[in-house]
């Protein structure tokens, strides 16, 4: 019997040029992503979820939850607001700091970000050499006034990262949860950054989504607990299915450190334009807790009952996108291979992020198929995402499935009506088998789990 981890693909390596353009077009064709405002002729840098899409991000939600927090008696939740107060963002240093260089082309008008220029003297738009401004430092937040009237309302940012939110309610949760250090406070949520130049379609966006942990430490143990971040997050990755050559661990060099970090290690994915980064594990010291005890004045440490002794906690922060994950989760599944003279497309997803478990598939659309087949559905359902198609021969049912990576089909046939079984198919193997309905919810267990 089939386990549930992915096979490599076998067809489409990292480096093929056609594999963004493929990857791109089946998520618009199959419901995953879709330009918004679309009939408006789009809004560039935004994007919808479609129904596929909305479970797949869903599910590498779900599994980012249930590893960190779910799995964990020393981590707990919180959702914090979008909006916050200048005060925050002051003493965060984000409007000091959150900038990134910005110079126009005088030949094409062009803007480019200075630090992602191949060659820094050059305008890609239009190759004319020499033709930049002087660099700009471009602040990246949104701004926006929270009351009935601009003019008078207070301003307020929209946040460009979950984790402040976290390093406000230090106090709050280490009174509640009766935690202490060390314990972390998980967060999964939208953030918006005013990119100067997003593209690589949802790689770099201005609206995206955001799973970070910010984990309080003895400051003693900072470095021992940062390796230790750094290596069960790459792993995580690993476990649900990524190629180990396709995913790396780099740790930052001493000139791209922020301005918080003693030490940042990011874990890159191999896309087809190269190594960028999905997720970043960075040892935050006690900056956070330190400026917004000085900003606000209110006492953000921990008092230790049993030594007496009081500190300001470290902090390390695994901090990943939840949207670039998602894309690299299918850049790594997309599969193309030869059945019988025709080229058949398979996302091999791991089935923990499959959108859809199951297809149930009526063989005809007749009537005396209906019934059996929303049986087995409801049967299904209460268990498992399933999907639902009796349009089209059950050959292109089957590769649309495959498509989508859904793990199993299941189709209800005529002899159904004798034998009250169905017939079973595996994704990748093709393979199938014949199951009696009432043992089908255990033989689907054993194949999603084992």
């Amino acid at each position: 019997m089939l386990g549930h981890r992915p096979v490599p693909c076998s067809a489409m390596v990292p480096n093929d040029e056609t594999l963004f353009e493929k990857v791109v077009n089946l998520s618009k064709r199959r419901g995953f992503v879709f330009q918004s405002a679309d009939i408006y002729g789009g809004f560039r840098s935004t994007y919808d979820y479609g129904p596929i899409g909305v479970l797949l991000l869903r599910n590498v939600k779900e599994q980012w939850w249930r590893t960190m927090v779910q799995l964990r008696h020393d981590v707990v939740g919180l959702d914090a607001s979008i909006l916050t107060p200048p005060a925050v963002w002051e003493a965060s240093g984000h409007l000091a700091n959150f900038t990134d260089p910005l110079v126009d082309c005088r030949e094409c008008g062009a803007r480019h970000r200075q630090d992602k220029l191949d060659e820094p003297d050059t305008c890609p738009a239009c190759g004319k050499t020499g033709s930049f401004t002087e660099a700009r430092h471009f602040n990246l937040m949104f701004k926006t006034h929270a009351g009935p009237m601009a003019d008078s309302a207070a301003e307020v940012y929209l946040r460009p990262e979950t984790a402040q939110g976290m390093f406000i309610n230090f106090a709050n949760v280490l009174n509640t949860s009766r935690k202490k250090p060390p314990f972390g406070i998980a967060q999964i949520g939208k953030s918006f950054r005013n990119e100067i130049t997003p593209g690589n379609f949802v790689f770099r966006t201005r609206e995206f989504e955001q799973m970070e942990m910010e984990f309080f430490v003895p400051p003693a143990e900072a470095d021992e607990w940062y390796r230790y971040w750094c290596d069960a997050r790459r792993s995580w990755y690993l476990d649900l299915g990524m190629p180990q050559d396709r995913l790396r661990l780099r740790d930052h060099d001493s000139d791209e450190l922020s301005h918080y970090s003693t030490a940042t290690a990011d874990v890159e994915f191999l896309f087809p334009w190269g190594w960028d980064e999905l997720e970043g594990i960075a040892n935050r010291t006690d900056f956070d807790l330190m400026r917004h005890a000085e900003s606000s004045g209110a006492r953000l440490e921990y008092h230790d009952p049993g030594s007496g002794d009081r500190y300001v906690p470290h902090v390390i922060e695994p901090a990943a996108g939840a949207t670039r994950t998602a894309m690299a989760f299918l850049m790594a599944a997309y599969d193309e291979e030869e059945v019988r003279d025709d080229t058949r497309t398979v996302l091999r997803l791991d089935h923990r992020l499959a959108p859809y478990k199951v297809a149930v598939l009526p063989l005809s659309k007749k009537a005396e198929l209906i019934d059996p087949s929303n049986e087995v559905l409801g049967l299904l359902q209460p268990h498992w995402m399933c999907d639902y198609d009796q349009t089209q021969a059950i050959g292109r049912r089957y590769r649309r499935q495959d498509e989508i990576g859904t793990p199993f089909c299941v189709t209800i046939d005529f002899d159904t009506l004798d034998d009250r079984a169905v017939t079973v198919r595996e994704r990748d193997s093709m393979e199938q088998e014949r199951v009696p309905i009432e043992g089908l919810v255990g033989y689907l267990t054993g194949r999603l789990t084992s």
